[in-house]
């Protein structure tokens, strides 16, 4: 690994377990690209700036994205009160995901910056929560038709984007969806309470949270958009329920859905990279560490993005569905690279999902 990953590292592992921080400044440009790009910066930066040696460019840099990070919290926290308060009138039962619910884990919630609101009400309460945000927030711009095969609801309010979720994970192979949603089932009826500036919300039960946060980082290696943020994420909700997170049925989750090797990929970079015990991180082993090497890598060097297509999706019916099915197995390809046996999952996912759709009705929206 380069010496600038190592830094890197260094500095997210030093205030993730609370210990001193170093600056290079010979790599100061490096540093705080790499910091932004990994949504790590302002949770490492304030550590850096108590660094009498740390030059007045990268002091001024680094304030700037606390103070925005910071800023940014003030309107989203309202929006979510709003939001909450509008729910609960209505009789809903809502449970907030990711976002305010995991800053929430860190030692300084507003430094971990969160840039929407997820609300999980459910399929009984889909299209009731829908039609109250809608009355809550009249201005708001409508990003989502309110469909039952979609993943959730989004409208924009004052700017802040606010996804009203059907289902929290979107899963195509028919055994997986059906699997999993007996797990959403269990993670969201058995919630938690946790306060969040004064206002009590409901988060997901512990076990199914830790599955979901780790779910939702894997989609995202899939596609585009996984930084190391979703990682310290997922090491500190560990961390914080250790005592409440039930083992054995997370590993039937996870075998469930075939997710246990790159579960323990993942196991890898938290105790090998971010300094977590393997007593903290579930089913670790230390037999991936070179696949996890190279996941890590990758991650920080942007190449867990889908490549760049300019081609377009072809107008008729099977073309469509063809070259969709194509990205697919180039995606699981690329994901081979890490975990060949859930790159095999993926593979027959594409074959049973494109089959299945192409026998349903035609969406030519999607």
């Amino acid at each position: 690994m380069s010496p600038l990953y190592e830094t890197y590292l260094s500095e997210v592992r030093a205030v993730l377990q609370h210990e001193p921080v170093t600056w290079q400044e010979d790599q100061t440009e490096a540093l705080l690209a790499l910091h932004v790009q990994q949504g790590t910066g302002a949770l490492v930066f304030p550590s850096v700036l108590t660094i009498p040696s740390v030059s007045s460019y990268a002091r001024a840099q680094m304030r700037s994205v606390c103070v925005r990070t910071i800023q940014n919290q003030v309107p989203l926290q309202y929006t979510l009160e709003t939001a909450w308060r509008a729910l609960e009138k209505a009789g809903i039962h809502a449970v907030l995901m990711k976002g305010a619910g995991l800053a929430a884990l860190y030692p300084e919630p507003h430094y971990r910056s969160w840039g929407d609101i997820d609300l999980y009400v459910g399929p009984d309460q889909y299209h009731p929560a829908c039609a109250v945000m809608r009355e809550t927030f009249p201005n708001a711009l409508k990003f989502d038709e309110e469909l039952d095969h979609y993943k959730h609801y989004n409208l924009i309010a004052d700017g802040i984007s606010i996804e009203v979720h059907r289902v929290t994970v979107s899963l195509q192979h028919p055994r997986d969806e059906r699997l999993y949603a007996r797990m959403e089932r269990e993670g969201m009826t058995r919630t938690r309470a946790l306060d969040i500036n004064g206002l009590e919300v409901m988060v997901p039960e512990p076990t199914f949270n830790a599955l979901f946060v780790f779910l939702h980082s894997w989609e995202h290696m899939l596609s585009a958009g996984a930084n190391i943020r979703q990682l310290c994420d997922l090491a500190l909700l560990l961390r914080h329920y250790a005592g409440s997170i039930d083992a054995p049925r997370l590993r039937r989750y996870l075998e469930d859905l075939h997710l246990m090797d790159v579960w323990r990929l993942y196991a890898c970079i938290l105790v090998q990279s971010l300094g977590f015990s393997a007593d903290e991180v579930p089913f670790y082993s230390p037999r991936t560490a070179v696949r996890a090497q190279k996941l890590l890598e990758d991650l920080l060097a942007g190449r867990m993005n889908e490549p760049k297509r300019d081609a377009k999706a072809p107008k008729g019916r099977i073309a469509r569905k063809w070259f969709t099915m194509k990205i697919r197995f180039a995606t699981a390809r690329r994901i081979s690279r890490y975990s060949p046996s859930y790159a095999r999952h993926m593979n027959i996912t594409t074959l049973l999902h494109g089959i299945r759709r192409f026998f349903a009705k035609d969406r030519k929206w999607e």
